[in-house]
Parts: C-alpha cells; structure tokens; sequence
C-alpha cells in the first residue's frame, strides 16, 4: 500500500529537516553528547558498581570496548531514523511522479481529443504561443511546434489586423474584471483558407507577477455558414432567391429617406405577368415555377448593382431605381418588358413558353412621398398597362397636391 501524501506544508519541513547539513550536524551532536556522557558518568557508575579493586580493574579494562559498543549503537540508531525519513520521502516522491505522469497522460489525451485547439500564450501583441495542443494542426493548418514561440508564425499574424486590434482590446477588459473572455474571429489558415472561430479563454497570474492567457479554440465555421443561410432566408424569396416583400420594403424605406435628404429622384417598377394563370393551368404549378425563377434571373441580369428587385408575392414582382427620374424609369421599364418579351422560357420537357409582362411605373416625389403612396400609385399603374392590353408599360398618374387651410 502506497503511503499518503503529506500536507504541503508537512512535506516542506520533511525536505527542511533532511538537509545535508542539518543530518550531519545532528549525527556529530549524538555522537559527542553519548561520548561526554561516556567520559564524565562512566568511571563514578563502575566505581559504585563494583567496589572491588581487583574487579574495578577487569571493568576498566573492557570499558573501552563498552564505548566503542555504546556509541556504536546510538550511531546506529540515529542513522536508522535519518534512513527511514530518506525513504519515506523517496517513496512519496516516486508517488508523486507517478501521479504526475498520470495527470499528464490524462492531460495529453483529453487535449488531443478536444473538438479545437488548446492553447497557452503569454499575453502579448503576438499572441505568442507557450502550448498548443495537438489539434492546432488541423484547426490552423500548421504544427504546434511551428506556432510555439513564433517560429513560423505568431498566432496574431493569423487573424485579420482589424480583428486582432478589437480582440486584444475585449481580452484586456476581461483580464481587467478578473472575468473569462469570449470571441469569434475569423483567421487564415496556412493553406490560405479563411475559417471561423470561437475562443473561450482567460488570464492566469504567474509567481512572478505577469499574466498569461490560456483557453480553447473552436471551428466554427459551419455554424457561420448556418447564420448566414438563415439570414438569407429571412430576407430571400425561396423560389427565386430574390429580395422578399418585408426586405424591399424595408430598401423602399432606406432609398425614400435618402432621396428626401438629397432631394433625388427615385423610381418605383412595379411589374405582373401576363396571363400567368394559363402557364399553371396548361404546364403545370412545376412550369409556373420555371417561369418565375427565369424571369426574376432576367431581371436582376438587368438591372445596375445598386438597384433591388424582389418578389411581393405571386407574380408580382417590384424594382427600386435609386437615383432615376421619369424618363430613365421608362427607358428601364420598356427595356425590361421587351427583354422578357423576346426570351421565352424553355422546360424540362422542350416545350417553350412566351411570357410577357406588364410595368407600372411611379416616380417619387411626382407620384408620392411615402413608400406607400409610391407602391399604390404604381400598382394602379400596373393596372392601367393591363387594361392598355398589356405587355406594356403605364406611368402613374401624379399625386393630388394636399394645400395647408389657414
């Protein structure tokens, strides 16, 4: 049976008292202390012992040999307890570095198994490096021995300047508060590939006053993908990947209260299908969807980078035109119509179907000045276009004056 660990603090005064010196000392004191006692007690003890002269003189003659006997022994004993203690302190030792190894074992496969990299670094402009685990490699691309002490690269040089500054600036209010930190940042791995990822760590005080950071370093990437495609999709139509209704209207909003701030003009398309219940009835809901995806390809292939086209709901589809007056609004809306016009969509199944579309058109701030008047004014355009025969293009009709009564 193993013995049990002393206490710290009775473990440094075992290391204390088997001082080299101290062992010697203490050895050479029982030695003189038993040799004094032998000298000063010795001959008065035999002398009352043994009263006979001619017994006195066959003790005196063996007390030598009794020295020798007695000193032996409380060398002996001395030297046995000083032993003991050496192999006690040699078997708690052996204990120690016995659970030391297995703490370390443990250690090393729970840091190898980690789902990301754990780290050690001093708390530095370069991040620099004192561990990383095993799985640095496969996070960043580049052995732990090349990160430790920045003999490849620094781990800062992996994230982007901007990042590393606002990083270093959240890590220090953390170690500041005494508080574990948490951040997402995106790095370069060393095959050049930007990834994701998520760091959880904080600051540990070293014996000599400084501060390093330890923590764990995770892949994310997969759940930024995840954010991102959410994200899309609450903003996206699903059939046609264009702007949803709540999106372009919110892009409405924005270019509105810019073009009231810089008194520029802005156009409003709004654009239905021809007949689109025909295409459902004749090449079913599956061509219908053909139709609308072709369709919302031509027009945003159409349209400058900084217009918005989205889908409103069926066939209805709407345009934002920043910065374009009436008669550029027009020339858009009649290219757009004539474009669609000549290019009919092909099915699965060979077949093509021509389509045709009808635009109103509303100009702000002559047809309105509220997204709301803009859309009604060119929904009644678009109307107008229908009643005109469609595959056409109607301008709305300017707002009625509202004149303040004194």
């Amino acid at each position: 049976m193993e013995p049990v660990p002393p206490e710290p603090g009775e473990l440094a005064r075992l290391h204390e008292s088997h001082s080299p010196l101290r062992r010697a000392l203490w050895v050479t004191l029982v030695y003189v202390l038993v040799g004094l006692a032998w000298i000063t007690f010795s001959d008065r003890v035999v002398e009352v012992w043994f009263p006979d002269p001619r017994t006195l003189s066959e003790i005196q003659t063996w007390k030598g040999l009794l020295f020798v006997l007695v000193t032996g022994l409380a060398l002996f004993v001395v030297i046995l307890r000083q032993l003991s203690k050496d192999r006690l302190l040699l078997s708690l030792q052996a204990s120690q570095r016995r659970e030391l190894r297995h703490r370390e074992r443990q250690l090393t496969v729970l840091m190898n198994n980690l789902p990301g990299m754990a780290y050690r670094c001093r708390n530095d402009s370069f991040w620099t490096m004192l561990f990383v685990s095993a799985g640095c490699e496969q996070l960043t691309g580049y052995r732990p021995e090349e990160l430790i002490d920045n003999r490849v690269s620094s781990y800062a040089a992996l994230m982007d300047e901007v990042d590393a500054v606002g990083i270093a600036g959240e890590v220090s209010d953390a170690i500041a508060k005494r508080q574990p930190f948490s951040v997402e940042y995106a790095i370069t791995r060393k095959d050049g590939r930007k990834i994701w990822v998520w760091e959880r760590g904080c600051g540990v005080l070293e014996d000599d006053g400084s501060v390093v950071l330890e923590g764990i370093v995770l892949d994310i990437s997969d759940r930024k993908e995840l954010e991102r495609e959410l994200e899309e999709m609450a903003i996206r139509d699903s059939l046609t990947g264009l702007f949803n209704r709540r999106e372009l209207s919110r892009v409405l909003e924005e270019e509105l209260e810019r073009a009231k701030r810089y008194e520029r003009p802005l156009a409003l398309l709004w654009i239905d299908f021809d007949h689109f219940k025909e295409i459902n009835d004749n090449w079913g809901h599956a061509a219908g969807d053909a139709v609308l995806r072709s369709i919302s390809r031509i027009l945003q292939e159409s349209v400058r980078s900084v217009d918005a086209v989205g889908r409103f709901g069926g066939e209805e589809f709407v345009i934002v035109l920043p910065e374009m007056d009436r008669e550029e609004a027009m020339d858009t809306a009649e290219r757009l119509r004539q474009k669609v016009r000549h290019k009919p969509v092909f099915l699965d199944t060979g077949h093509n179907v021509p389509v045709t579309i009808s635009i109103g058109v509303a100009v702000y701030p002559v047809h309105g000045h509220t997204r709301d008047m803009l859309c009604a004014a060119a929904d009644k355009a678009m109307y107008q276009a229908k009643m005109q025969g469609r595959d056409c293009v109607a301008m709305a009709q300017p707002a009625t004056p509202v004149h303040n009564e004194e």
